[in-house]
């Protein structure tokens, strides 16, 4: 099992941020090839650029803790968890850490390479730089 982590220093409140990682149905804002996700319950269920539906379930949403966890539920992998935290260094200086963990240890790889451009998204989007 291999695990992957990318953190990225933002230049905007911690709540912002939050409102767009916390929101389920928002990851289509942010994460690269994702073109649609349905969000029911505790299933999300997302629909790739290549047309492939990917499961999951999420595991936590909690505001208070800026704190989202979620598990992909595909044949692609044995064991998949992703995680995705907001911490609040002061009123406009936010910390985020996005960390994979994966069986097969080749997906960690893969799944992480696209939440670290995510966190790229994240940033320009929360800054207000997107364009």
């Amino acid at each position: 099992m291999a695990s992957v982590r990318f953190e990225r220093r933002i230049g905007a409140p911690a709540d912002r941020v939050w409102a767009l990682v916390g929101d389920p149905a928002r990851i289509v804002e942010w994460f690269p090839g994702v073109l649609e996700a349905r969000v029911e319950g505790d299933r999300r269920t997302l629909r790739l650029a290549t047309g492939v539906e990917m499961p999951e379930r999420i595991l936590a949403a909690d505001a208070r803790t800026r704190h989202f966890a979620y598990r992909l539920e595909t044949r692609l992998v044995r064991f998949h968890l992703g995680t995705i935290d907001v911490f609040e260094l002061g009123p406009s200086d936010t910390v985020v850490a996005y960390a994979t963990t994966a069986e097969p240890d080749t997906m960690a790889l893969v799944i992480g390479g696209a939440t670290d451009e995510a966190l790229d998204a994240i940033v320009r989007l929360s800054e207000g730089t997107e364009g």
